[in-house]
């Protein structure tokens, strides 16, 4: 049973402050003192300090970028010394990982390896690597860098070319941190490690759930439009492998012959003043929209914007990549252009127009599409072989019935995600918010960490 955590209402500031000096920092306690990081650390240290005890066999942690999360976790990696020692950046136990480049750095990955496995460890180069003096704990430092105005400190302060960005050693040496004394230090990691674990296996169970509700959400679009909203009605052969066993009054046609297929594009001619509303790929999520079409006009255009998508149609991915875009157009008042990297579905007569997109949604849909993609960069499948696709289509009367009741199942568990996605948003911007106050003073845990 999950169960949310209580957030402290008896925290309470220090009796005294004073100014810090430091303007994002305000007011700290009369007794902490404000110092550069340079004075309580030291910055990217030499491996040449273990040379004198490591050997080509000592075995040493390696932790590629990919290793290390943005939320202190690691995931370790033993190997031979001798495999890593050039090339990497060398670390030791109880040093503090900060990724130095765009968006690893913003993203907070990084971690404090107190509990490395091995003394010595070597990983990517994009780390910037902090050993805490005596006046500061491993533990505290680290949470020092987790802190939301040192990230984004650090990327206005980033050099280098676009998408190679990094944050400058000088910004982190120089950067003031707060610094209460070694005893308060440690109540103040004691209390986050256990508030922070907390609401962490909270969030963990709200995700669990969203993907739960994922699954849910699947399984009943499947079963209705493999099967119907009837248990009971009787079943014969599709002929089709991986359609199976169909509703007997249900036909199974390829889909050119139930929908039109990329029927209106632009032409090469068209106006280059015409202005249109463009869906990219990535726009588009499972059944919603992710980013709103972007204001765009016909001159300026890429050459993949062509695909009309008009009220009533649904457009799906093409591309592996991003497989599960699928959006149902319901109205469209302008202009609406699609990438061709989606296939625009258009409903015929005897088609009810949801009902399509439900059935593209389906698990059993979009893994033949899989299975049939090729290519290695962005492996698509061909239009011809996506036009021959079977699909089992009841009566226009029942295709209605059954768009109506996943419209109203879905809606549901798409409000139950809503509420956990909420949660998480809330619960996350309160953890921030959290950790920010008690770092740097601004309420008192002391008493609360014994």
């Amino acid at each position: 049973m999950d169960i949310k955590p209580t957030m402290p209402s008896n925290l309470k500031p220090y009796p005294t402050y004073k100014p810090s000096g430091v303007e994002w920092l305000g007011d700290v306690p009369a007794h902490w003192e404000v110092r550069r990081l340079k004075w309580v650390a030291s910055l990217n240290p030499s491996k040449t300090e273990a040379r004198t005890f490591l050997t080509a066999d000592t075995p040493v942690t390696f932790l590629p970028m990919e290793r290390v999360g943005t939320d202190g976790e690691i995931d370790e990696k033993v190997v031979s010394a001798s495999g890593v020692w050039n090339g990497f950046t060398y670390f030791r136990r109880d040093d503090v990982l900060v990724a130095k480049i765009t968006p690893c750095f913003e993203n907070g990955k990084g971690a404090c390896l107190d509990a490395l496995s091995t003394e010595i460890g070597f990983g990517s180069t994009e780390f910037h690597v902090l050993r805490a003096g005596s006046s500061i704990s491993p533990q505290f430092l680290y949470r020092l860098t987790t802190l939301a105005q040192f990230r984004h400190s650090g990327a206005e302060e980033m050099t280098g070319a676009a998408g190679q960005q990094r944050v400058p050693q000088a910004f982190v040496a120089n950067y003031p941190l707060p610094i209460p004394p070694l005893a308060e230090q440690a109540a103040i990691v004691r209390y986050l490690d256990h508030t922070d674990g907390r609401i962490r296996r909270y969030l963990r169970s709200r995700e669990r759930l969203i993907e739960l509700l994922k699954e849910y959400r699947q399984a009943v679009i499947h079963e209705a439009v493999m099967r119907g909203l009837d248990p009971d009605v009787p079943l014969k052969p599709s002929g089709v492998e991986w359609l199976g066993d169909v509703p007997a009054q249900w036909e199974v046609r390829r889909l050119k012959h139930w929908v039109g297929i990329n029927e209106a594009v632009l032409p090469e001619t068209t106006d280059p003043d015409f202005d249109f509303r463009y869906l990219e790929i990535g726009a588009v999520g499972t059944g919603v929209l992710v980013e709103e079409p972007s204001t765009i006009r016909f001159a300026h255009a890429p050459s993949r914007a062509r695909r009309i998508v008009k009220s009533g149609d649904t457009i799906i991915s093409t591309v592996r990549t991003y497989l599960k875009a699928v959006w149902f157009a319901e109205e469209v008042n302008d202009a609406l252009i699609c990438s061709t990297g989606f296939a625009v579905l258009t409903p015929r007569r005897a088609t009810a127009p949801k009902f399509v997109s439900y059935v593209v949604q389906n698990n059993a849909f979009t893994d033949r599409v899989t299975a049939e993609s090729v290519g290695i960069a962005y492996p698509a499948i061909a239009e011809s072989r996506f036009r021959s696709f079977h699909v089992c289509v009841p009566p226009l009367a029942e295709q209605a019935a059954i768009a109506a009741y996943l419209d109203k199942q879905t809606a549901a568990i798409d409000a139950a995600i809503t509420r956990a996605r909420r949660e998480i948003d809330l619960l996350s911007e309160y953890r921030t918010r959290l950790i920010a106050d008690v770092v740097t003073g601004q309420v008192d845990v002391r008493e609360v960490a014994d």
